[in-house]
């Protein structure tokens, strides 16, 4: 099996990379990422050299640059993608050109092409904000997005329906709940207080911090993918969650104690516009298949924590990005 990954220098497609090129040594595997602020040739420095790896350097709106890389039979697995909200909001515009117009280049490649199939990376932020006492989200729920980020994965994932339904082209969609673990870009609230917090910096919590999200080690989500790749049903959806919900003080109050600080080191700053109440998501469909998250969160949460402890040289550099919520 051959299996491209765009965005493979990205979090959560560096991770996925590495994963399945140590399970599965006998498959090729391509990455093909354009290497803007959030993808990191460094995150895969250690595969450059492995025989059944390869990496372009390219933009997924280039078809005529992924056709001649896509092959009739390949897997690709679309992590692609702008991913932070508050820069959606102040530049609307960078996501609809990577996450609308980037995945509709790569379906009608992959089409072309004759891929064995696509698999779309999505979030649980499609969904839209619940509230408290709401049932978790379950895949046939309707999508209300909130933010231009949210708008532009639900844009997405509306393009791969339509093209199982018109071309009958073989797609999966993966919807996961919030990501965290090595290699996350410091722009992301976990990895943004951890390494606040190792410099000695006040962690910036927006509002009171009763927001709710739920948090899935980037591993868990990595084997979810595998998982659906060999197993999932062509044409489905699938929510993909860690049953780890926590509003945003519970969280951060147990990154403090993790890491011996105390609340002093708590800054308020003023909420997100349309900040969403909560996510959550309903994962039987996916666990009747056979799937279930495998760690633990406090203990993923200090493995990420030690990580980062461990690679001031990576992320380091990374903090002086400008324009970006870093501090």
């Amino acid at each position: 099996m051959r299996i491209v990954v765009t965005g493979g220098s990205g979090f959560i497609g560096s991770n996925f990379l590495r994963f399945m090129i140590e399970k599965y040594p006998e498959y090729g595997f391509v990455n093909i990422d354009k290497l803007t602020y959030s993808g990191n040739k460094e995150n895969l420095f250690d595969l450059e050299n492995k025989e059944n790896y390869q990496f372009f350097q390219e933009d997924i709106c280039d078809r005529k640059a992924i056709g001649n890389i896509l092959k009739e039979g390949d897997v690709l697995v679309n992590f692609a993608a702008e991913s932070h909200v508050d820069n959606s909001i102040l530049n609307p515009g960078i996501f609809i050109q990577t996450n609308v117009l980037g995945t509709q280049s790569l379906l009608d490649t992959a089409r072309e092409k004759k891929a064995k199939l696509f698999i779309q990376i999505s979030t649980d932020e499609v969904y839209g904000s619940l509230g408290f006492d709401q049932e978790s989200s379950s895949e046939d729920h309707l999508l209300v997005p909130s933010s231009p980020y949210s708008a532009s994965k639900a844009a997405a994932e509306l393009l791969c329906v339509a093209c199982m339904k018109t071309f009958n082209q073989p797609i999966i969609i993966t919807r996961s709940s919030n990501n965290f673990g090595p290699y996350q870009f410091p722009e992301k609230v976990i990895p943004l207080f951890v390494t606040n917090l190792l410099k000695d910096k006040k962690v910036p919590l927006y509002g009171e911090g009763k927001n709710v999200r739920d948090w899935i080690y980037v591993q868990d989500n990595c084997e979810a993918i595998d998982f659906i790749i060999h197993k999932g049903n062509v044409g489905e959806i699938y929510n993909i969650g860690g049953s780890n919900e926590l509003q945003n003080i519970e969280l951060t109050k147990e990154i403090l104690k993790q890491m011996g600080k105390d609340e002093s080191h708590i800054e308020h700053v003023e909420d997100r516009l349309g900040h969403d109440l909560r996510y959550s998501v309903n994962t039987k469909k996916i666990e009747d298949l056979g799937w279930k998250p495998r760690f633990d969160f406090q203990g993923a949460l200090a493995e990420s924590i030690e990580w980062y402890k461990n690679n001031e040289s990576w992320w380091g550099p990374l903090k002086n990005t400008p324009n970006r919520r870093t501090s």
